[in-house]
């Protein structure tokens, strides 16, 4: 359902007046004033989705003058149509730069290059303490569509606890600690959005929606912004625009089935290269491979989804020995693979 342009700004406004009417802010600048500043460094993301369950949107924020955004590494961003929407209502289709596998971030580069974009300094990292009061900034429910600006939810931080969390039958990937905080942060729209102090500086990034492992309950975190400020200025150091499909593929290229291992299910376009099963006696096996291991990166280049990995091994001829890095527990794990050639025990 598509909410008129009023009404959406009226909600969220409402939103925002909640929170300043609740708390009186002891800073010197008025708490509506940070409320206000923070939400020009959030955007919208709109991409891939809309099917019963996997909504179509969800959040950024932009991490540099020239335009930067950091978000949630998801289905989402897996079109050709993904559009960004700044506080001011303006879109533009982003590069997608590349991601961090284990936090499941995603950066992506709007193209822009003669303005400076309001952003979170992410080497001015704030730091907060259970009771510490916070704001989390997103597009829930998908409410701003253009101009609106995002909602703010007002809460507090009850723990800081390792991510001990699941989506469906996997286990989220990331296990150190989080912010767990007393508001609804986390529903759909929200991945990718910002949590602040009450001084406007940026605590950490909204997840995905997470159930917890312990208690089967929806968890509201978000990932402190130390946890990942040295993986985003990697991805930002090491971006390379050089790399391009080799001309001719081999006349034999490497296969899941000559490797030995089979994919979970190809159901999204972006569906995450986990192991269904390994086959008994099989190169995989052999290297220690198993069921439920996630592959991230194969011969140094990274691996976003079954369809990326299974093109990534046609580039690579059946005889050759590849380096494979896969996620298990929470641990990297690095493994080396070699078919076993066109007699391999099927």
């Amino acid at each position: 359902m598509i909410l008129p342009k009023k009404l959406t700004t009226l909600l969220a406004t409402l939103v925002v007046m909640s929170v300043v009417d609740m708390f009186s802010c002891a800073a010197e600048t008025p708490l509506s004033d940070v409320i206000r500043s923070a939400q020009t460094k959030v955007v919208k993301i709109f991409g891939a989705g809309g099917l019963k369950q996997l909504e179509a949107y969800q959040t950024g924020i932009l991490i540099s003058p020239s335009g930067h955004v950091l978000t949630a590494r998801s289905y989402v961003l897996d079109t050709d149509d993904l559009a960004i929407v700044l506080d001011d209502g303006r879109s533009f289709k982003p590069e997608y730069l590349g991601s961090d596998p284990i936090r499941e971030l995603a950066l992506l580069k709007l193209p822009i290059e003669d303005e400076s974009f309001p952003h979170f300094d992410l080497q001015n990292q704030a730091t907060a303490q259970v009771g510490d009061r916070v704001l989390a900034l997103s597009n829930l429910y998908g409410i701003a569509t253009g101009d609106e600006p995002v909602s703010v939810l007002q809460g507090a931080i009850t723990a800081i606890a390792p991510l001990d969390a699941r989506r469906g039958a996997f286990a989220t990937v990331y296990r150190d600690n989080v912010y767990v905080v007393d508001a609804y942060a986390n529903n759909p729209g929200a991945a990718g959005g910002a949590l602040v102090d009450w001084q406007g500086r940026l605590l950490g990034l909204l997840g995905k929606e997470v159930k917890s492992r312990v208690t089967g309950t929806w968890l509201n975190y978000a990932l402190p912004t130390a946890s990942f400020s040295s993986s985003v200025n990697e991805l930002l150091a090491g971006h390379d625009t050089t790399w391009e499909p080799p001309s001719q593929l081999p006349e034999q290229s490497l296969t899941t089935e000559r490797l030995g291992m089979r994919l979970v299910p190809d159901v999204l376009p972006i569906t995450p290269p986990y192991l269904d099963a390994v086959r008994t006696g099989s190169p995989a096996e052999k290297a220690g491979l198993r069921a439920d291991d996630l592959i991230v990166f194969v011969g140094g280049r990274q691996i976003a989804s079954c369809r990326a990995l299974l093109e990534e091994l046609t580039y690579h001829d059946e005889r050759e020995e590849i380096e494979v890095s896969l996620l298990r527990d929470g641990e990297l794990v690095v493994v080396t693979l070699q078919a076993e050639g066109e007699h391999a025990e099927e």
